[in-house]
């Protein structure tokens, strides 16, 4: 699992990446990733989580499999970046391992790209 400090738990923090971060869509997952390039901090991860998911036992078994997914990709993730990844109604029974990987590499690239622009 993701270690805690590699957690976003600022109600201000799921804002600025869900606002004006990147945003990338699969069929059950919505993934925003912020990046503050002046920041030296570590990368950070949040999950939100649909209450049309299911039950609490439901969406907690979902955020378990999202949190073991995202901590293979933790390391691509840039420096100073919050990543929030959202899950909707069907995403209990989705596959999460294949649709969170396709989020946070198209991210990743997204910002490596623009990154490179500038």
């Amino acid at each position: 699992m993701l270690a805690k400090s590699a957690r976003l738990t600022e109600s201000g923090d799921f804002a600025r990446a869900t606002k004006t971060g990147l945003r990338f869509s699969s069929t059950n997952f919505v993934g925003y990733l912020y990046i503050d390039a002046t920041s030296v901090e570590p990368a950070r991860a949040g999950l939100i989580i649909s209450k049309s998911v299911g039950g609490s036992v439901m969406r907690h078994r979902l955020a378990r499999k999202i949190r073991h997914c995202l901590r293979d990709h933790y390391a691509l993730l840039p420096t100073g970046s919050l990543l929030v990844i959202r899950g909707l109604n069907k995403s209990a029974t989705a596959d999460c391992q294949k649709e969170i990987n396709e989020i946070v590499n198209h991210l990743v690239r997204k910002t490596n790209e623009r990154m490179s622009k500038k």
